[in-house]
């Protein structure tokens, strides 16, 4: 090869070499914008937790600010998230019914009825997992979905972008919550889950007894409940639902077959958790749920099919129902009719304060 031609080649070499450096810089200049859009501007806040829960957990990419809080609380009550305007986050979690619906499965946009029921948010904040499945790995990936979702609010995240996007009172909003720029599903996403992590309830009869010291909190009826809870030769119920030395979320945020949702073939109607991870042992296992306001959010289990507290205790005395993959922690309880009615009581004493400032913003329905 001639001279001339190696320097020709060597100089089609250095400018592709830095046609192709250049575009990685640009590719990264434009994440690194696209990032920032979605920041949080304003005074951080640190969300206090009431008697008997830890600190909230706060991801590093969204701290927790008034504006975003406000935001994400207007979101949530907004029925344009649908797609004919018909329902909210809040059809679903109503806070006058412990932020679930009270129904076994969810109505969406279009009238459908949904695969599971509707879980309430309060102290979801905690969950180190979101859905009964477990298929969203925080708040701010759990909150697009249904949004998408065709059997709930059925309408995508272009669409409902642009609907907040027309509206001038979101717009300013958003900029005080984020700076200047578009609303993003991003932002969305992200100040939903702002709101929501303010939604905690504690200093329940319960952790003024346990973790208050007031003695006369909780009934002669709950304190024996309370034992047999506890007691792995009685209700053993919290070796799922946890009760910590300092504080109490009253679930280990893994996944169990209980048996609930077994079909008259002995089969099971929804395989839960396996759908996620292809992992035979955890077909049928359901994400441990707080017990916390437990009282406030019937009906139960992931298919809403047992109506009262004491279906609930009633289900596990029994065993659950064989199959297959039952956990090894559910086993027959020898437990007598005062036994479960004392264990309603306790149960009943997880209710605590309700989440200060969590309904409409003024004038919002």
């Amino acid at each position: 090869m001639s001279s001339r031609n190696t320097a020709l080649l060597f100089l089609a070499t250095a400018l592709f070499l830095a046609a192709v450096i250049a575009c990685v810089q640009l590719r990264n200049r434009r994440s690194h914008i696209d990032g920032r859009a979605d920041l949080a501007i304003g005074t951080v806040l640190e969300i206090k937790p009431p008697m008997g829960l830890p600190l909230v957990p706060v991801p590093s990419d969204n701290p927790v600010t008034a504006e975003k809080i406000e935001l994400g609380r207007r979101i949530f009550y907004d029925k344009r998230l649908s797609f004919n305007d018909s329902i909210s986050c809040a059809s679903c979690h109503n806070p006058l019914l412990g932020f679930a619906d009270g129904r076994s499965r969810s109505i969406g946009a279009g009238g459908q009825t949904g695969t599971r029921n509707a879980p309430s948010v309060v102290n979801a904040a905690y969950y180190p997992v979101l859905f009964w499945d477990g298929r969203a790995a925080s708040l701010e990936d759990q909150v697009g979905t249904p949004m998408a979702s065709p059997i709930e609010m059925n309408q995508p995240h272009a669409v409902a972008v642009s609907k907040l996007n027309a509206d001038p009172i979101y717009r300013q909003q958003f900029e005080s919550a984020f700076g200047p720029g578009p609303v993003t599903i991003g932002k969305i996403r992200k100040a939903l889950a702002s709101f929501e992590r303010t939604l905690i309830s504690g200093n329940s009869p319960f952790d003024r007894y346990q973790f208050g010291g007031d003695k006369s909190a909780l009934s002669p009826a709950a304190i024996r409940g309370l034992d047999i809870f506890q007691d792995p030769q009685k209700g053993n119920c919290a070796t799922c639902h946890t009760i910590n030395r300092d504080y109490a979320l009253f679930t280990d945020g893994k996944f169990h077959n209980t048996g609930e949702g077994v079909n008259g073939e002995g089969e099971l109607a929804d395989l839960g958790r396996y759908d996620e991870t292809k992992i035979e042992s955890e077909k049928g296992a359901f994400k441990t749920p707080s017990l916390r306001n437990v009282a406030d959010s019937a009906p139960y289990m992931h298919d809403g099919s047992l109506k009262t507290l004491k279906d609930v205790v009633d289900f596990y005395a029994g065993g659950g129902n064989s199959n297959p993959y039952l956990d090894k922690n559910i086993k027959a309880l020898n437990l007598t009719a005062h036994d479960r009615s004392d264990l309603v009581e306790f149960l009943k004493s997880l209710s605590g304060a309700p989440p200060e400032n969590a309904g409409p913003p003024q004038g919002q329905k």
